[in-house]
C-alpha cells in the first residue's frame, strides 16, 4: 500500500488509514491526519526529510517516519 512518504510534490492525496500504535499514532490523529482528510504536499526538504502539507487549511511539516505510517487511499 502507498504511503504519505511516497507521494510527490503538488499531489494531493487521500488518507486511508493510520497505522502506528500508541502515543505515535495518537499524535499523528492529533495534528488533523486522520482518515478521508484530503492532504497537498506543498515541499519535500533536499534529503527527503522532513515534508510540508498543507491540510484543513494549515501548514504541518512531518518527519519522513511519520509520513510511513499514513496509508493513502487508491486513487
Amino acid at each position: 500500500m502507498k504511503t504519505l512518504k511516497d507521494a510527490k510534490v503538488g499531489q494531493t492525496v487521500t488518507v486511508a488509514r493510520v497505522t502506528g500504535e500508541g502515543p505515535v499514532r495518537r499524535r499523528i490523529m492529533d495534528m488533523g491526519i486522520t482518515k478521508g482528510v484530503q492532504i497537498l504536499v506543498r515541499k519535500v526538504a533536499p534529503l527527503g526529510d522532513p515534508m510540508e502539507l498543507n491540510l484543513r487549511g494549515y501548514e504541518l511539516s512531518v518527519r519522513k517516519a511519520d509520513a510511513e505510517m499514513v496509508e493513502l487511499a487508491e486513487d
